[in-house]
């Protein structure tokens, strides 16, 4: 196995594309395809589903993607030490509010990969996030319901399973699991479409197969003020990011997993532009932070 084919291999998985992959690394689709044959046959096994007008990655080649990332940011270790380089540089990561305990399982993992990089946070709207990425004035961000940037590439890294915010004092907080049709009664507090679509599809969606229409309450402006209201004044409901939750502590609110299960994936918006190498210490840490719920 040669670091080439695990570099070709990272690329592919990335675009999911030969031409895209052989541009990026500036040699030819042909050289791309063959190294990534002999390394199916080193393996024995098929990384990518070509039957199809698209490339997707087969279950071994989701399996190999984490451990070659981190292979290649083992090397880039390696030679940094050998040159007598500290691995130093700062990263620009745009975040949002949500992440809760994920953000820190991923800055904990970077201190592990990437001891000498500064991670610098910077909070704004998912809209300012990508644009701020696209001009280079952030080096990559974590969004949410969005599926395609132009001059940008979306990595997907994790799902993230929403939970229903009850009063504590409500009888269905006693339930370990609560089902998306016992709240049919109680008004729904959730963001503003156009502020969040998929999440108010996603929930709006699971009421209707519920077979009811929740009842608006007035809408989510600012998580911690809504959170404030449902644990202080009439009940209500409301859905949050379960890494978020995780993260609250308060006597007055119950947060229960809802039956059916809700998940929105979180992507990583990069630069078309940036490499497999650069980005391989950040998404071994978005994959060690989405290991937790297998650990979980």
């Amino acid at each position: 196995m040669e670091l080439r084919q695990l570099e070709y291999f990272a690329e592919v998985a990335e675009l999911l594309n030969f031409g895209h992959a052989a541009e990026r690394l500036h040699v030819g689709q042909p050289a791309v395809s063959q190294q990534i044959r002999r390394l199916e046959r080193e393996l024995g096994t098929t990384l990518f589903d070509r039957s199809s007008r698209t490339v997707r990655l087969t279950e071994a080649g989701q399996r190999l993607l984490p451990e070659a990332r981190a292979v290649l940011a083992a090397v880039e270790r390696a030679r940094e030490a050998a040159q007598g380089e500290a691995a130093s540089g700062q990263l620009r990561l745009g975040t949002s509010t949500g992440l809760g305990e994920r953000l820190e399982q991923v800055l904990e993992a970077m201190q592990r990969l990437s001891p000498g990089v500064h991670v610098e946070l910077v909070n704004a709207a998912t809209r300012a996030r990508l644009e701020r990425v696209r001009a280079g004035q952030l080096d990559a961000a974590f969004v949410r319901g969005t599926s395609a940037v132009t001059g940008l590439e979306l990595i997907p890294v994790w799902q993230d399973r929403l939970v229903a915010a009850l009063p504590a004092r409500h009888e269905l907080a006693s339930l370990d699991t609560v089902a998306v049709e016992q709240l049919r009664d109680l008004p729904l507090r959730i963001a503003r479409r156009r502020d969040n679509p998929p999440l108010v599809d996603l929930v709006l969606s699971a009421c209707a197969d519920a077979g009811f229409e929740p009842v608006l309450g007035p809408p989510n402006e600012r998580l911690e003020d809504t959170l404030a209201e449902i644990g202080t004044g009439p009940p209500c409901w409301t859905v949050v990011y379960e890494a978020h939750a995780r993260i609250i502590h308060s006597s007055r609110l119950a947060f229960r997993p809802l039956r059916p299960t809700l998940h929105l994936p979180t992507l990583l918006a990069v630069p078309e532009s940036a490499t497999s190498r650069s980005l391989a210490p950040l998404l071994r840490a978005c994959s060690e932070a989405a290991a937790t719920d297998h650990d979980s």
